[in-house]
């Protein structure tokens, strides 16, 4: 790469900033856009000013609770950036940018309690195949030397980390870098251009040193520039920034840049990177299979549902051009095109029309949906690879505090998982409740600002309810008869079942012995319907389960039995029966699979217990390094805030899966303070 590629003009570009919460990413958006002059000045986080984290929610928690676009110009080149959050909890947000992007920065820390986090960031590149360049941020406050850092930042990442500049020290402090490719010295200047200077006699062998260490991981992949290094035979500059380039682009290198977004070193030598040597477009295209397509291709990055311009799908264009107004297919589904903006953070600007590569918000498409892909032909075969949000692993109930504004709260809801899909809600049928799923206490919390922020709806929380069942441990046989006279017909069932209790998980299982036409053959029927309609409620007031009845006699009067009174007869056998059977109360057990940093496998196992788990066991997690899988059995009513606490242990970074198991039961004093409660809610 020469002097003329300086000159070359690039396709649009789109760049996700990601890595551990509280990395300085945001800071380094800002940088960036102050650097370019898309912005006047570089605003802080603190301050609540920055063109990212523009949420009322963000502002109010201080970190990144969702993705913010920037598009800025570069060198004559148009770059978005996608700011995305750190914290595990909203992890998800970035995997749709992820897989429409053309390349990652991370951005680290020399910071050893980060590395779980920044493992976690890595294998998510690792798994959409996207380039990356490391940014060391922060470096005005290492206390480690470069080279240390480095080889603490490597146990993190798969691929090797490439070091491009080395810092430049003056009283233990960094006062500027030495680029190793371009073998040239830089003296930083605070949210200005870096002062170029002759190298440092003191830094000489030292830039030597790391520029050969550069050179032979770039040879890994070049045999003629191996043998130039056997053959102590400088390579050409070209041949150099080549091997970058195409080591980036390929991954088999994460080059790492150093330097500190909130006084702006750095940023220049990283936009250069990026603008140079990052992919476009047509790799990311590559990456989903799409080799070409004959108009307009575009995927939708995130849905964002605005108070004045109504709902925006933020869409990277993979190929073709689009106006605004233009009519577009999601599916077989056409959509008009209402709007066309280019986004800085909260704001937007409008555009005629977006070019291939670009990154813009489209205005109210209808049956558009993050991960959707948007085609100017019906029934586009393009599919993207964007992945399954990870189960979730919080719940809390959630229901509007005003009756008048739970048809609103429904519809609100339904916009809350269009912006976030990473969230989910399960409307319970048993208990009239509407459950809110997310992936942490600060997920949900976020969640229910937002919703009562943009929605004007008061809405209150509540721990969901735990599906509780009961059953029986002896056998009866109970007659029940249902009679009745009030003038004309009257009603009339006689029926004996006998009540058995069945293996676990067995369900319901009804039979009929009848001999001689004691109960007709169209009320049996009726006698099953009734005991159906008793289980929904035992004795201790949960649903029954794992229970078997027989019909075996009964008797019937030709003018007043009919269904209604078979029903009743079956439902007053069982409401008189069932109690005679020793009914117990049953709770759902969890098999729950708990991944965690080995250091912290200890404290993990040893909270098990004290939820009234069973530890099965915990071996290496597979293709993990320095992580363990933890297995266990726990009761559902346990585990609720278990990840509040595996997080806390964590540093934030456990995650757990969890299926449910078999029914246990529970007896003892938080068995009847269950049933004390459900009697109490019954009675009300």
């Amino acid at each position: 790469m020469g002097a003329s590629n300086g000159e070359r003009r690039t396709g649009p570009k789109c760049v996700a900033i990601v890595g551990p919460m509280s990395s300085g990413k945001t800071t380094l958006l800002e940088a960036i856009l102050a650097r370019t002059g898309a912005i006047s000045r570089q605003n802080s986080v603190g301050q609540g000013n920055t063109v990212g984290d523009h949420s009322a929610e963000a502002r109010a928690h201080g970190m990144s609770v969702e993705a913010s676009f920037a598009t800025t110009e570069f060198m004559g080149d148009s770059i978005t950036f996608a700011d995305c959050p750190g914290s595990v909890e909203f992890a998800y947000e970035a995997d749709p940018i992820l897989a429409l992007c053309d390349v990652a920065v991370v951005v680290a820390e020399a910071d050893d309690k980060k590395l779980p986090a920044l493992q976690l960031m890595l294998k998510r590149l690792d798994n959409h195949g996207i380039p990356r360049i490391l940014f060391l941020n922060k470096i005005d406050q290492a206390t480690a030397g470069v080279r240390d850092t480095l080889a603490m930042l490597q146990q993190a990442s798969e691929t090797p980390l490439l070091l491009r500049q080395i810092p430049i020290w003056k009283d233990e402090a960094p006062i500027g870098s030495i680029d190793l490719a371009l073998e040239r010295a830089y003296i930083y200047r605070q949210h200005e251009e870096s002062e170029i200077v002759e190298t440092p006699d003191a830094e000489k062998d030292r830039q030597g040193d790391a520029r050969f260490t550069m050179l032979e991981t770039l040879a890994d992949h070049d045999d003629e520039l191996m043998e130039q290094l056997l053959e102590d035979i400088e390579p050409e500059r070209e041949t150099v920034f080549a091997d970058l380039r195409n080591d980036l682009q390929e991954g088999h290198v994460t080059p790492v840049l150093i330097g500190a977004a909130e006084k702006g070193n750095g940023v220049l030598r990283l936009l250069k990177a990026i603008r140079h040597d990052a992919p476009d477009v047509t790799a990311t295209r590559a990456r989903h299979g799409i080799d070409g397509a004959s108009g307009f291709l575009g995927g939708v990055m995130k849905t964002i549902h605005t108070t004045h311009s109504g709902k925006l799908s933020v869409t990277r264009v993979l190929a073709g051009e689009v106006p605004d107004g233009a009519s577009i297919f999601v599916g077989d589904e056409a959509n008009r095109i209402s709007g066309l903006y280019r986004m800085m953070g909260k704001d937007t600007e409008k555009l005629d029309k977006a070019v291939e590569g670009a990154t813009v918000a489209l205005g109210k498409l209808e049956h558009a949906v993050t991960g959707s892909v948007l085609s100017s032909e019906k029934d586009a075969s393009a599919q993207l690879s964007v992945s399954e949000p990870p189960q979730p692993v919080y719940s809390m109930g959630a229901r509007a505090k005003e009756r008048r504004d739970e048809v609103k709260l429904s519809a609100a809801l339904h916009r809350l998982v269009e912006e976030d899909p990473s969230l989910s809600i399960e409307h319970v049928q048993e208990t009239a409740e509407t459950v809110l799923r997310g992936h942490g206490e600060m997920h949900l919390r976020v969640a229910i600002e937002r919703l009562e922020g943009k929605s004007q709806i008061a809405v209150e929380g509540h721990q969901p309810s735990i599906p509780y069942r009961e059953t029986i441990t002896r056998s009866t046989t109970q007659r029940g008869r249902h009679k009745k006279q009030s003038g004309g017909h009257g009603q009339f069932g006689d029926v004996i079942i006998e009540i058995k209790p069945l293996p676990r998980d067995s369900g319901f299982e009804f039979t009929e012995t009848v001999t001689g036409g004691v109960v007709p053959r169209q009320y049996i029927p009726s006698v099953e319907h009734g005991i159906r309609d008793y289980l929904k409620s035992g004795p201790l007031g949960f649903p029954v389960v794992d229970v078997a009845v027989n019909l075996s006699d009964g008797s019937h009067h030709s003018v007043d039995s009919s269904d209604m009174a078979f029903q009743m007869a079956g439902k007053l056998a069982m409401r008189e029966g069932m109690p005679e059977c020793r009914p117990v109360l049953l709770e759902p057990i969890m098999k729950v699979r708990i991944h965690t940093p080995n250091e912290a496998t200890a404290k993990v196992t040893a909270m098990i217990p004290q939820r009234r788990g069973q530890i099965l066991g915990f071996d290496a997690r597979e293709g993990w390094s320095g992580w363990d899988t933890v297995e266990a059995l726990a009761p559902m009513s346990d585990i609720g805030d278990m990840i509040i606490e595996l997080r806390s242990v964590t540093s934030g970074v456990a995650s757990y899966s969890a299926a449910y198991d078999h029914m246990e039961k529970l007896e003892g004093r938080k068995a009847d303070e269950l049933v004390a409660a459900r009697a109490a809610q019954n009675d009300g």
